[in-house]
């Protein structure tokens, strides 16, 4: 899997998370497991 600038990981074991800054082939690990993918956060509407 490619990974995408801008894109934040997270760790399920200890929670570290790591912000994509540089996009590239291979996985991003911690813990010896691979890092999960973050949602995007929901920000509340301007109205």
């Amino acid at each position: 899997m490619s990974n995408q600038l801008g894109k934040r990981f997270q760790c399920e074991k200890c929670s570290t998370e790591v912000l994509c800054i540089k996009p590239g082939d291979g996985e991003v690990e911690c813990c010896g497991v691979p890092m999960q993918l973050m949602q995007p956060k929901v920000l509340p509407s301007a109205d």
